[in-house]
């Protein structure tokens, strides 16, 4: 893609990503990624927000080549993808300072080797004039790291927001339209990064709105020409609102926690409650952290390996807590060939969640009359619970 013009004397010289199927060694990418630059011009000053990926460096350069000069390079967040290539603009651009968060310096400096010289750090709120166009600078803490910050450009009301309203979505188009991918795509962003930090996103998109924003740029996705819908979208998922929806992922050896699964699906689907499932043997994990967004409970399903949790399901049970999802209620449900600490090991593992976990059901073997019986009590109970929550 070539330079694309979103406003008068505001370009977007990022890069499109369209073969990366893998984020940070860890986020899955099935639909590829994209790395959003802007170039702003002032008639006094040139700005460039963000920069790409290292492995990219060359689109953005390229981008580049017909700019003479640029005054300022904007890093709103230090990680690589937005801020490694700041070493390259300041080699080619000699003059040209960083402007960023106070605690971004410090990272820029530890991260990328930047010189201190070159950076200056802004106030919250602060102004800089290009000449007929102003940005303005919001200070962002843990969104989703400590020294994150966004940029406002008052006279076209564009929001050059970072990570927020972000999603990893190669595409053709600059724009977000009414594909759901972009849908999907900015709810998995959100569930496998942004989640964490809800009750702090929370506040900023309310600080939001107090200011007149027709476009939201983020520095992954799709552009925003109508921000309502996203803004929307993400005020739901850091709301309290809890969907009637029980998660379960799982992973069954030799059939019997399969069966487990099988049943309380059906007991709870019959009474209304949405189930999503997920074989961890093959399951999207990324869809599985979508699925956490809005679930009021979470039910591990695992056989025992080595008298342990199988690995799948741990692994599974560590991002679940690490990704802090709103969920009210938890349990565990699982096969045995003798015994084990598999409900120990996993109900350590999701410690960090503020839930109420439900009794457990494990069993031995494949499972008995008694069993379907105590897994009718733990769907009973789930209802019960998400009717007295009011969780319909």
């Amino acid at each position: 893609m070539k330079p694309r013009e979103i406003k008068d004397r505001v370009l977007w010289v990022g890069a499109v990503d369209w073969d990366r199927r893998l984020f940070d060694a860890l986020i899955p990418l099935p639909d590829g990624t994209s790395y959003n630059a802007y170039l702003i011009e002032g008639s006094e000053k040139t700005v460039l927000v963000d920069t790409v990926d290292p492995g990219m460096a060359g689109t953005l350069m390229a981008h580049l080549s017909d700019v003479d000069n640029i005054d300022f390079v904007v890093s709103h967040h230090s990680e690589q993808d937005h801020s490694g290539t700041i070493p390259a603009v300041l080699d080619r651009y000699k003059d040209a300072k960083v402007i960023t968060s106070p605690k971004g310096k410090g990272l820029l400096v530890e991260h990328l080797h930047i010189p201190g010289e070159r950076i200056i750090t802004v106030a919250d709120e602060e102004p800089l004039s290009l000449g007929g166009k102003t940005l303005e600078f919001l200070h962002t803490p843990w969104v989703h790291w400590p020294e994150t910050m966004i940029t406002y450009l008052r006279e076209d009301k564009i929001l050059f927001s970072c990570d927020l309203f972000g999603s990893h979505l190669a595409a053709s188009g600059l724009y977000a339209d009414e594909d759901w991918r972009v849908c999907e795509a900015a709810k998995r962003y959100y569930a496998e990064v942004m989640m964490p930090f809800r009750s702090t996103i929370k506040k900023h998109l309310d600080r939001f709105d107090s200011y007149d924003i027709d476009i939201i740029a983020p520095s992954h996705g799709p552009i925003y020409k109508d921000p309502g819908c996203i803004i929307r979208s993400h005020k739901e998922w850091v709301s309290d609102y809890l969907a009637n929806t029980v998660v379960i992922p799982y992973v069954s050896m030799h059939g019997s926690t399969e069966l487990m699964v099988d049943h309380l699906t059906e007991i709870l689907s019959e009474a209304g409650v949405r189930v999503e499932r997920f074989n961890l043997t093959v399951a999207d994990t990324g869809k599985m952290a979508m699925a956490t967004v809005d679930a009021a409970t979470i039910v591990m399903g695992s056989p025992t390996v080595l008298a342990g949790a199988h690995p799948l399901v741990v692994s599974a049970a560590f991002m679940v807590n690490a990704l802090r999802p709103k969920l009210k209620f938890a349990s565990i449900i699982g096969s045995c060939g003798w015994g084990g600490k598999m409900v120990d090991q996993l109900s350590g593992t999701l410690s960090g969640l503020k839930v109420d976990m439900l009794d457990p059901v494990i069993i031995q073997g494949k499972p008995k009359v008694k069993d379907y019986e105590n897994l009718d009590r733990l769907a009973s109970e789930i209802i019960t619970r998400h009717g007295e929550n009011n969780i319909f």
